[in-house]
């Protein structure tokens, strides 16, 4: 069962602004990617749903993260129906995340009063997942989509709504001020800011420390 409600993760989204994603078949190896971005100052996490047993994994890291850092915000990403949602909301899942828009999924979190963030590429989905109950909706792949400009376009018939781009976001002043002064509400990050070299390496300072840029440079660029 989830320890935080959908309006805690809205909040928590906004607020950290910035959403490591992440998979690896090794549960030790996940653990240690998100205790070094905790370290780093970033407290959401989406795990994607790739792989065999990638919810044997995630229940593994979920119960470590429970003991050791019971603060830290999990979720899932990468899961395109209602019943693998309903799976991973038994194992914890804090959030949903979708790379499509499925109004079933919709059914069993808000049932659940679960956060879903379904994936969308059109206004007409993003207008759809919210009158679904969707409180943030993701745009992907971000950058082909539309980028940037996409969102602020959105913005402006649509000031209410709160986006999450996921693709081509980087852990850069440049990248990040196109994304935030564009009008997203947070961004998701995976390969850009956890690097091949940091898991190939087991370089988790180097990870800790790319983390902190990024949430101090996300500060600097809205003003905190």
């Amino acid at each position: 069962m989830a320890r935080f409600s959908r309006i805690e993760v809205a909040k928590a989204m906004e607020e950290t602004g910035i959403i490591p994603v992440f998979y690896h078949p090794d549960a030790q190896t996940c653990f240690n990617v998100v205790e070094a971005c905790y370290k780093g100052g970033l407290r959401v996490f989406e795990f994607t749903n790739r792989g065999d047993f990638a919810h044997e994994v995630f229940a593994t890291i979920y119960k470590q993260l429970f003991k050791a850092y019971p603060e830290v915000i999990l979720g899932v990403g990468s899961v395109i129906d209602a019943g693998t949602a309903s799976l991973y909301m038994q194992l914890g899942a804090n959030f949903i995340v979708s790379p499509v828009l499925n109004p079933e999924m919709a059914k069993v979190c808000n049932r659940r009063k679960v956060l879903w963030s379904p994936g969308c590429g059109s206004v007409s989905e993003i207008s759809q997942a919210e009158e679904l109950g969707a409180e943030i909706v993701k745009i992907f792949p971000g950058q082909q989509v539309g980028g940037p400009e996409f969102v602020a376009a959105v913005k402006g018939p649509m000031p209410w709504s709160s986006i999450m781009p996921t693709g081509g976001v980087e852990p850069t002043r440049e990248n990040l001020t196109l994304w935030f002064k564009s009008g997203v509400t947070c961004v998701g990050m995976g390969s850009k800011l956890i690097t091949s070299d940091v898991i190939r390496e087991s370089n988790y300072p180097l990870l800790q420390e790319k983390a902190a840029t990024a949430v101090k440079l996300l500060k600097e660029i809205r003003g905190k």
